[in-house]
């Protein structure tokens, strides 16, 4: 590492080695030596005899070994890298030196290497959230049954169970892994376009056959690993493409956050943790502190990949009629960027879900805490049925219900609502009777468990078993 200049933090400390790889410029080049290989491939078993099998042959064996140095000096002379390439190209392979690049624009290595790149990393994205909603199945099923305190408007609502919580993450990841796949089918090769996109150097190449001309598009993209091409395009292939991607990894990014947001609540609470390893320093000034590091971390990542999609509007927004230059710069950092950050988020989900903390006993406390106030219904549908006016009873608990709210608040004493209400001889029950009353938290939580179990079941299931070569492909334990 040069520490003399900026480095991306992206790079070196958050993303894994294979997502770096598909962004290194080893990848890029490596794949527009491809690109140059299938073209002179095809064009010569489509019969054109500038293009011959020595020639092709000398191709192939200088894909790996490119001289860098050499590219980099000519780019600084010609300020044109793909003409850099190819004059480096051309040096080591002189017999085909003049058929390098025969008929095609600087887009066809480009558009066609970027989409190679983005149909790997997609692949990777789809296995990390595979790997993270396995990770939730597991979390979810062991605790469907614990009940807990939930909350509307962070505001102590109706008891759930940490398990159903669980699912409402995955429910979300669930809908992302969908869209991640549909983008993938969305994903075809630019092809062998031409510089406008109309073909016209490769129609005077094959002497104006058309058929031809339509079978070296379509050849060339098989020989990418594509199994179809974008039917039309200007002189890149549809930014439009850019925009959805961002937009599907962005909606990650969303899911993410909102899960690293909870933990964080809930470690507040000290009801639930991310794992916390046994040296981990939470603070340096205060040695006590568990400090929600690595969701506070993935908030942040996910902060900046959710602000991208604009960025990908604006400039597919912004390619007049067959294209325009100002979208090369910014989709350099952008792609990269808007990749790398689902990466890192994922790493990060992966890790945290792999060894989740929760508290039984704290869950607890704040059930008890809240627990006579969710059972005031309860209560008043059994002081109905000892004969007691619906509404009068409703007036009578509204009115305890308040005072020891307020207690709880101005006071800090504990919630003594039963108390408060066994006291009041309108009431029919005393505190024994009314302690009875409220049961156990399990009776509070409605058909949360049956929600966890048939959701699991019925929905999780059948994607994991689908993907089921992907679970424990990525490693969930990356130091992070």
């Amino acid at each position: 590492m040069n520490r003399d200049v900026y480095q991306e933090p992206l790079v070196s400390r958050y993303t894994s080695r294979e997502m770096q790889e598909l962004f290194s410029e080893r990848f890029k080049f490596t794949h527009w030596r491809r690109c140059w290989v299938a073209l002179a491939e095809a064009q010569h078993e489509l019969g054109l005899e500038l293009v011959t099998a020595e020639m092709v042959e000398e191709l192939r064996r200088h894909v790996e070994d490119i001289d860098f140095e050499l590219a980099a000096a000519r780019e600084k002379e010609i300020r044109h890298d793909v003409m850099a390439h190819v004059y480096a190209y051309g040096k080591q392979c002189p017999r085909a030196e003049a058929i390098i690049h025969l008929g095609a624009t600087s887009q066809f290595v480009v558009c066609n290497t970027d989409l190679v790149i983005q149909k790997k990393a997609l692949a990777l994205v789809r296995a990390g959230l595979v790997n993270v909603i396995a990770n939730l199945e597991k979390f979810a099923r062991k605790y469907k049954d614990l009940a807990t305190l939930g909350y509307t408007h962070y505001q102590p609502a109706q008891p759930t169970t940490v398990g159903k919580r669980a699912t409402l993450y995955i429910q979300d990841l669930l809908m992302d892994l969908a869209y991640i796949e549909q983008l993938e089918g969305q994903i075809k090769a630019r092809g062998a376009k031409g510089t406008v996109g109309t073909q016209a150097t490769f129609l005077e190449l094959f002497g104006g056959d058309h058929d031809k001309v339509r079978q070296l598009d379509l050849l060339v993209a098989r020989k990418l690993g594509f199994d179809t091409v974008f039917p039309v395009t200007g002189q890149t292939y549809p930014r439009k493409l850019d925009m959805k991607t961002g937009e599907t990894l962005a909606g990650i990014g969303a899911s993410a956050h909102k899960f690293a947001v909870d933990m964080r609540l809930l470690s507040n609470l000290k009801v639930q943790e991310e794992p916390f390893a046994a040296k981990q320093v939470g603070s340096s000034a205060m040695a006590y502190k568990r400090n929600p590091m690595r969701s506070e971390r993935m908030t942040g990542l996910a902060r900046k990949l959710m602000g991208l999609p604009a960025d990908f509007a604006a400039t597919a927004a912004n390619q007049w009629f067959e294209r325009t230059l100002d979208d090369s710069a910014i989709r350099r950092m952008d792609i990269a960027q808007a990749f790398l950050l689902t990466d890192a988020i994922l790493k990060l989900y992966m890790n945290i879900t792999s060894n989740m903390v929760v508290y039984p006993k704290q869950i607890e406390k704040y059930l008890r805490a809240e627990l006579p106030f969710m059972a005031t219904e309860k209560i008043l549908m059994a002081c109905v049925e000892r004969g007691k006016s619906r509404q009068e009873m409703h007036e009578v608990i509204r009115e305890h219900s308040v005072a020891a709210g307020l207690a709880v608040k101005e006071e800090g004493r504990d919630n003594d609502l039963l108390e408060r209400l066994a006291r009041d001889e309108r009431i029919p029950f005393d505190l024994d009777e009314l302690n009875g009353l409220l049961g156990n938290y399990r009776e509070f939580t409605g058909r949360a468990p049956e929600q966890t179990t048939e959701f699991l079941d019925e929905v999780v299931a059948p994607v994991l078993e689908k993907h089921t070569h992907l679970i424990g492909r990525v490693d969930a334990h990356l130091k992070v």
